[in-house]
């Protein structure tokens, strides 16, 4: 860092000053004393030609190849203890003329008497204030290129006139930022306030995560070329900590935007990228930029801003960018093995003081990032003393769900599994299938790992079902039992919303859904799979070639997914027996018979409801699943209530009539036989 405020650096400057302003005295004294026709020569006390502007290509001119070039933030910066001017010039490649030219500025800034000096320089009361005229005439190695556009001082917003269209007595201001970096009080530039944030350093990373940012502080420090770097992959919090280590390890800050926020007009873009470009150097820090989701417009700009790059710059983006521009590095959010992740966890719970097995139970369970896990541990350290219900485990368990969770809720209806294996009317066939299921979800940690299967098997390690059966016959509800069972989430997806007709996007839908539900390994159960999966046709054109990518790419991350997936169906007959084979269980919900549907009657009516010659046994005559016997209850009990009476055969049969409407179906006299 340079040496901010430091004694001797403000010494430095103070010194430097006083030394332009001499000049200036002297400059004044001739300008004086050949008013009085007693001055014979124009050179200055010490001899230097002061008053001479060089012109192109004279000694002291500044070379025109060297007009606009971008300095490096890296490659230039001074070491540690460079007092603010040295690294002001150092770092803008200041000619002596323009580093005194810069000191004149701050004179006027600093300086009580600097005013009157000028105007005793320049002959004239009203221009008590450093001109370009002036410095012309009174510095030493004059050069008309200083004040150029594209020359260092204008350029990068070192100076600026108050009139453009009076280049020589204009008033020459120094920049604000400017002048506080050189009396030592630095701070991000307040236009750029609301644009960009600052990033802070992780306390610590996990080994891999550190190892990341090890690469891309290497993909800065060895730039060949513009020193941009990319890391991918993960979620944006991860990849802040990664690039900020890396920062820190490169001897730089890191401030973040989103691509979002870059300006699509060339002239504003160009501000902003010239503006950050000197903070980076000022500071000194890199940029941190945040790329999302991003329509043409907006792409069009992030890429222009990025091919300007002269300093470093970290692109954070869920997936690589597509670009011809080379990277220094480009690095992918790494996933944590078992070990790291158990390590993780016990190091957020260590004062909380779970054992090994509950640590592990959590980690076989939950993919968290490090930042992700170390909130869960607060939350847990929080609630700890005032619960009564749930032990340390369950309070973690529950704060790894919540934490799973966030993220999912936009993707799909969750349910919170309160149903029990009571609940069920299935047969035992099927229910021992459902049981089977829960174990091999609940034991795939001691024997993928453990016993060493993940290694020899290596894929198809996802637990993978289907739900084939008609509507109401009780898909949903077994799905909401083994979500109970296994004390997970249980999120609803409905493929036929995921389903679009444009190319790839189905497959970005889907992606988005495993990639979230890994988290916290969820009960993902996708509804109406009939809208994806049917009898894969020949390949007549692209999209019949793309319906068959999409019902690949399902069925691989669902191979891959840590949790169990279940895909639900009405016309099983109707799927691809290749498809079939790749589902590990298929489970069967067949419509109910009367004696089972008796029994759902008897479950579905609580027992303190106020009931009279009420007959399961007549009701199950009615030849309808579990959804529709569950809405009939429940309207027949309304109808009750309504009627501020006890629930009677009468209103379920109205309530049935209601049903048998939504079904386009008449009730039949058989159904109906003693009710009333």
């Amino acid at each position: 860092m340079y040496e901010q405020g430091a004694p001797a650096g403000r010494t430095t400057l103070t010194a430097e000053i006083r030394r332009v302003l001499a000049r200036v005295d002297a400059h004044a004294a001739r300008a004086t004393a050949r008013a009085r026709g007693a001055a014979g020569t124009s050179a200055g006390p010490d001899g230097s030609g002061a008053g001479v502007v060089a012109a192109p290509g004279e000694a002291g001119a500044v070379p025109g190849e060297s007009v606009g070039e971008e300095p490096s933030a890296l490659a230039s910066l001074p070491g540690p203890g460079t007092a603010p001017l040295d690294a002001l010039t150092a770092c803008f490649s200041f000619t002596s003329f323009e580093r005194d030219l810069v000191l004149l500025a701050a004179a006027h800034e600093v300086e009580p008497t600097a005013a009157a000096r000028c105007a005793a320089a320049c002959g004239d009361p009203e221009r008590a204030y450093p001109t370009f005229s002036l410095a012309l005439a009174a510095l030493a190695e004059p050069h008309w290129s200083a004040l150029t556009p594209v020359a260092p001082l204008r350029r990068w917003r070192i100076v600026e006139l108050d009139d453009e269209s009076r280049l020589t007595t204009s008033r020459l201001r120094l920049d604000e930022r400017i002048l506080h970096f050189l009396l030592g009080s630095p701070y991000l530039d307040a236009r750029l306030h609301g644009q960009l944030r600052r990033t802070p350093v992780p306390k610590a990373l996990t080994p891999s995560y550190d190892l990341a940012a090890t690469r891309l502080a290497e993909g800065w420090t060895n730039a060949t070329e513009a020193p941009l770097v990319e890391v991918t992959g993960g979620d944006l919090r991860s990849r802040a900590d990664i690039a900020a280590a890396a920062a820190a390890r490169a001897g730089l800050g890191l401030y973040s935007m989103s691509a979002e926020d870059i300006p699509s007009d060339p002239a504003e873009r160009d501000r902003l990228a010239r503006l950050w470009q000197r903070e980076a150097i000022l500071l000194p820090a890199a940029l941190l930029v945040e790329a999302g989701e991003l329509d043409r417009d907006q792409r069009a700009a992030t890429d222009s801003f990025l091919a300007g790059a002269a300093v470093p710059v970290v692109v954070s983006s869920e997936d690589p960018l597509r670009s011809e521009r080379s990277y220094g590095a480009r690095v992918t959010v790494p996933r944590l093995d078992d070990d790291e992740q158990l390590g993780l966890w016990a190091g957020a719970f260590e004062e909380i003081g779970l054992d090994e097995g509950e640590l592990r139970s959590l980690v076989a369970q939950f993919q968290l990032p490090p930042h992700v896990v170390r909130s869960a541990a607060a939350a847990v350290h929080r609630r700890l003393p005032h619960e009564d219900e749930l032990d340390a485990a369950g309070l973690a368990w529950r704060a790894g769900l919540d934490e799973a969770r966030i993220g999912m809720d936009e993707l799909g209806r969750r349910i919170a599994p309160q149903a029990g294996w009571d609940d069920l009317v299935l047969h035992e066939r099927q229910t021992s299938v459902l049981r089977e299921i829960v174990a091999h979800v609940r034991q795939r940690a001691t024997v993928h790992q453990e016993w060493g299967f993940a290694a020899t098997l290596r894929r198809g390690l996802g637990v993978t079902a289907m739900f084939a059966g008609g509507s109401g016959t009780g898909k949903t509800l077994a799905a909401e039992v083994m979500a109970n069972e296994l004390g997970l989430d249980l999120f609803v997806i409905d493929l036929s919303q995921v389903v679009s007709k444009y190319i790839g996007e189905t497959e970005k839908n889907l992606r988005r859904v495993f990639d979230a539900a890994e988290r916290g390994g969820a009960l993902l159960l996708f509804d109406e799979a009939d809208a994806l999966f049917g009898k894969r046709s020949e390949v007549k054109d692209s999209h019949d070639r793309y319906a068959n990518l999409e019902v690949s790419y399902l069925l691989m991350r669902m191979e891959a997914y840590r949790g169990l997936a279940v895909l639900t169906t009405n016309m099983k007959n109707a799927l691809d027996t290749a498809f079939l084979r790749r589902i590990r269980f298929v489970v069967d919900f067949p419509f109910p018979a009367e004696h089972e549907r008796a029994e759902i009657w008897r479950r579905v009516l609580p027992p303190q409801a106020p009931v009279k010659d009420i007959d399961p046994a007549l009701l199950a005559q009615l030849t309808v699943a579990g959804g529709s016997i569950r809405n009939i209850a429940l309207s027949g009990a309304f109808l009750a209530a309504e009627e501020g009476d006890r629930l009677q055969m009468r209103h379920m049969l109205a309530a049935a009539g209601t049903e048998y409407l939504k079904l386009e179906r008449s009730l039949t006299p058989t159904e109906v036989r003693g009710w009333v």
